[in-house]
């Protein structure tokens, strides 16, 4: 993990705005490597990582965040995933080659849909259509539409960092919408480029150096898949005797591919038997990464 592996929070105290860095370069590394397609098609998945970890900072829970874009064009699914201690995850599919255009015109009749997973508790989820020429304007729409709070992003990434930047009154505080217009307007003037290279003090400085600003300490971000032996147990058992034991008089074993990391798990006849008996619960039989 680099120094650019870090989720910086900081908060304008007398005008009730508060704010989030990201640069993601490790992390990023590893997310994509086991995801294809063009350069914007990765690019996109890049933004998503940097804007879960900055939606999931903004509420105090354990769990898991997951951003999902689903759609019927040349761009089918978009997954990614950040947990509260900053962990993240993340896939995309897509044709082979995705000419560049709006969010909408690359997903088709789509929708993005925001779920927060607790530990312990429901899931929360919150949908919107894809209005919007990229993802961060979409995800403004989101929170305008089910929070009612002003938020703003900027989300770029290219082949070796995916960087964010939010901005977000703070719920429940008067403020007065001239320092909001004022703060956006300067954060307006950021470069691609500025976010993707500069540190968080450079940016601040940069972007608001005439405006009192408190800036928290780094939290680190990194790439960690959750799927387990035990888990993709689980899921074979609820899928029942009848398909497990058809799938194996086909083939000799059960392979799972996890599309996240990349992990292949391998389950024989008696790795089954073993799970169908006893409910997830697996003997070790073979797993290759």
């Amino acid at each position: 993990m680099t120094k650019q592996d870090f989720l910086r929070r900081f908060i304008f105290e007398a005008l009730g705005v508060r704010g989030e860095w990201i640069q993601l370069s490790d992390s990023w590394q590893a997310a994509k490597q086991y995801q294809q397609g063009s350069n914007n098609v990765q690019c996109l998945l890049g933004q998503a990582l940097a804007a879960v970890v900055m939606l999931s900072a903004t509420i105090k829970f354990k769990g898991s965040m997951i951003l999902q874009v689903q759609g019927n064009g040349e761009i089918k699914t978009l997954v990614a995933q950040a947990t509260h201690d900053r962990k993240i995850r993340g896939l995309i599919r897509s044709n082979p080659e995705v000419a560049s255009g709006s969010l909408s015109t690359l997903f088709g009749n789509g929708k993005l849909v925001l779920t927060i997973e607790p530990d312990g508790s429901d899931p929360y989820q919150g949908i919107v259509g894809l209005d919007g020429s990229n993802l961060a304007n979409v995800l403004e729409n989101y929170f305008l539409q089910s929070e009612q709070l002003k938020t703003r992003l900027w989300l770029f990434a290219n082949d070796t960092c995916a960087a964010g930047l939010l901005l977000q009154e703070l719920p429940a505080q008067a403020h007065e919408s001239e320092d909001w217009e004022r703060i956006t307007l300067l954060a307006d003037t950021i470069t691609e480029q500025e976010l993707l290279t500069l540190d968080c003090e450079s940016m601040l400085y940069r972007l608001f150096n005439q405006e009192k600003v408190r800036l928290f300490d780094a939290e680190p971000v990194r790439f960690e898949c959750t799927c387990s032996r035990s888990r993709i147990a689980r899921t074979l058992h609820a899928m029942g005797r009848a398909e497990l034991e058809d799938i194996l008089l086909e083939r000799q074993n059960i392979e799972v591919i996890c599309e996240f990391c990349g992990s292949h798990h391998i389950f024989d006849q008696v790795d089954v038997e073993s799970l169908l008996n006893e409910y997830g619960i697996a003997t070790d039989s073979q797993t290759l990464h």
